[in-house]
């Protein structure tokens, strides 16, 4: 018989139409109406209440003789020896047994099951309370107490099982008896509970001494804070405070290591303030800050605070405070010892408490604390706990305040070679801006000009660009009334390629010639600035220097006509100069830069403002036909993501392009008219 070609070796060779599995068609409702007659919920459920049929109950059996009896037994017997046989391990059918048992009155057979329990199920501790109960239940106490001795001994660590068997002989009123499985009990250094139910066992019978010899085992069995305090505090209540003390002193001996030592010196320190001893307790609160570590004792110093400002002085409170600003800095040390901030408070607050040593010590712990790289960020707050020169990596990095504080430490021992070696350390090492002004103030202060003037060759030598010293040598020169030599170091400075701030320079070489009356090298060196740059401010500061270089009036022994005609000649010579700077500099920007309408409009303002001062020798008239229009415009703004709109400016009209625009239209026009002219001629 052959294969079907379209049955699949992996489908068993069937077909794929013959592995799919039918679902029935949904059917769909033909007719959507609602029915004539409606029904509740409530009735489908009465009819399926009342359509129940009745539950079928075993009949009930009455036993009428002894041979009934036996039969029902041994039919019971069977059945529960056959669920054992099947779950030996299952505890509950040995419960349910023997509890059948003990209702047919046979407790020997009872006993036996439960012995054959127990034997199964040895380490069950239910087990055992359950065979318990029931000799409890009937009476039989010695059967009971057997079964105690044999279950604690083979579970002494379930706690339920000695608490039972106390609490059955106490019942029994069997006090001794119940002492001596206490007794017992110990035996096997349970934990603290026990021992404190043992305690008040003795203390329910008021054996007060008992009581005190279990306390006595009890801290011996568990080295630990609780068990002591609650000693002291039994101790503390029966009256006895020489024995609460002891208590506590001995604690304080034996568990000066604990973890929860504090607890134990703050219970002790409160025992002693209500005792009134406040002296005693001041002195335990002192002691545990001592001994205590630092991370520990955070409860210990706001109780010490607290305990302060209700007993202490103000020298006492002032104490307390600042061993909790220890504690906070020491937890903050030992949480990031690079946080020098952390040290330097904690170096402030040792210092205001005046204790040298505690100071010194805090000073060595803080500078052990090197930074961890050669990086300067790490150092810029290390470097103000001490001296540290050498450790400082100055080949990548270095600080101008150490050399300077050190250099001043010299000085103030009076070693002045010392500071000089220093500070010239300092220049070669890191050639610092401050350094060299430091150094140059203190050989100044001193009067050496000549090491001055080494250092500033230096400095410039360093610095060549740093226009501060450019000005700074020039005006120590200036004060020793070396002017010549004042004007050469101007020069030099401003004949430098790059400089930080040239303005600075031009504009104290020009303040020197002014001051010295040297008004033609001013011009020229306003003239050579106008070489270097066209920039607004320039033009002004030029004008107003002619608005204002009249120079010398004269001898006072002139005549007054004289004089004041000498007077007006000059300040009308200096209205014309600066007229001359004003029109140069309109010039430029109508002609160089005639997109800067700006610069333009504010230098014709400054111009309108001088011909105002000048009074009747200014020509106000004159500037003013030569003032802008000012107009709003509009002009697209555009972003990098294409037009935004229109943004709003002022722009100036001025009279003089309006003139110049009208002048090329017109010679446009007569072009076109000459062009037309030649064409019509030549037809």
């Amino acid at each position: 018989m052959g294969i079907n070609k379209e049955s699949d070796p992996k489908l068993g060779y069937l077909r794929k139409k013959e592995t799919e599995v039918g679902l029935p068609r949904v059917t769909r409702v033909k007719n959507k109406t609602p029915a004539s007659i409606q029904i509740t919920k409530e009735q489908i459920l009465r009819e399926a209440r009342e359509r129940q049929e009745a539950e079928i109950y075993p009949p009930k059996q009455k036993i009428t003789d002894s041979s009934e009896l036996a039969d029902y037994r041994l039919s019971k017997r069977k059945g529960f020896e056959d669920a054992l046989r099947r779950m030996k391990g299952n505890g509950g059918e040995w419960v349910k047994y023997a509890k059948w048992e003990e209702s047919q009155m046979d407790l020997e057979r009872a006993r036996s099951v439960w012995e054959r329990a127990v034997k199964v199920n040895s380490r069950d501790h239910t087990l055992w309370l359950k065979y318990v109960e029931m000799e409890m239940k009937n009476g039989n106490v010695n059967h009971a107490r057997n079964l105690w001795d044999r279950v604690i001994s083979l579970l002494p660590r379930i706690d339920q099982l000695w608490y039972k068997y106390i609490h059955m002989e106490e019942m029994l009123g069997n006090v001794a008896g119940a002492r001596q499985v206490f007794e017992r009990w110990m035996q096997w250094q349970p934990d603290e509970q026990p021992w404190l139910s043992f305690i008040k066992f003795e203390l329910r019978y008021n054996e007060v001494d008992r009581a005190r010899g279990i306390y006595e085992r009890f801290v011996l069995s568990h080295v630990k804070v609780g068990p002591w305090i609650r000693f002291a505090k039994f101790e503390m209540k029966n009256g006895d405070i020489a024995r609460a003390r002891s208590c506590y002193e001995r604690a304080v001996d034996i568990l000066t290591d604990d973890g929860d030592v504090d607890q134990l010196f703050m219970a002790f320190a409160e025992f002693e303030e209500k005792c009134k001893e406040i002296e005693r307790a001041s002195c335990i609160y002192k002691f545990a800050l001592v001994h205590i570590p630092k991370g520990r004792a955070e409860m210990v110093y706001k109780k010490f605070v607290a305990f302060e400002k209700q007993y202490g002085d103000k020298e006492g409170i002032d104490d307390a405070i600042v061993g909790k600003g220890r504690f906070q800095y020491e937890a903050e040390a030992k949480k990031n010892p690079l946080n020098y901030d952390n040290w330097f408070e904690y170096i402030r607050l040792e210092e205001s408490v005046g204790i040298k040593e505690r100071v010194r010590e805090v000073y060595e712990r803080a500078i052990a604390n090197v930074p961890p790289a050669e990086e300067k960020r790490y150092w810029q707050r290390y470097i103000y706990l001490w001296e540290c020169l050498k450790l400082i990596p100055h080949s990548k990095f270095s600080f101008a305040k150490m050399w300077l504080l050190a250099a001043q430490f010299e000085i103030r021992q009076l070693v002045l070679n010392g500071a000089r070696q220093i500070l010239g350390n300092a220049i070669g090492m890191a050639p610092k801006d401050k350094i060299f002004q430091k150094y140059i103030e203190i050989e100044l202060q001193l009067g050496n000009i000549d090491r001055c003037r080494k250092l500033y060759e230096k400095y410039l030598d360093c610095s060549p660009g740093n226009c501060y010293a450019w000005t700074k040598y020039a005006e120590l020169e200036r004060s020793l009334y070396e002017m010549d030599r004042a004007r050469s170091i101007y020069e030099l400075a401003i004949g430098q390629p790059a400089l930080d701030k040239p303005e600075l320079v031009w504009q104290a070489y020009i303040d020197f010639e002014i001051s010295e009356g040297e008004y033609e090298n001013t011009r020229a060196l306003y003239e050579r600035l106008l070489d270097r740059t066209k920039h607004l401010k320039v033009w002004i500061s030029y004008a107003d220097f002619e608005a204002t270089a009249m120079g010398d009036s004269g001898a006072s022994d002139m005549p007054e006509d004289d004089f004041q005609e000498r007077l007006f000649g000059k300040k009308k010579l200096c209205v014309q100069r600066a007229r001359c700077v004003y029109e140069r500099a309109i010039s430029h920007f109508r002609v160089s830069d005639p997109e800067l309408k700006e610069e333009r409009a504010i230098l014709l303002e400054e111009w309108l403002d001088m011909e105002r001062e000048f009074g009747e020798l200014g020509n106000v008239a004159l500037v003013q036909a030569k003032m802008p229009k000012r107009l709003k415009r509009r002009r697209p703004l555009v972003t990098e993501d294409g037009p935004a709109g229109f943004e709003e400016y002022f722009d100036y009209l001025f009279s003089e392009d309006t003139q110049t625009s009208n002048l090329k239209v017109l010679e446009a026009a007569a072009y076109r008219w000459k062009k037309l002219k030649a064409s019509g001629g030549d037809d």
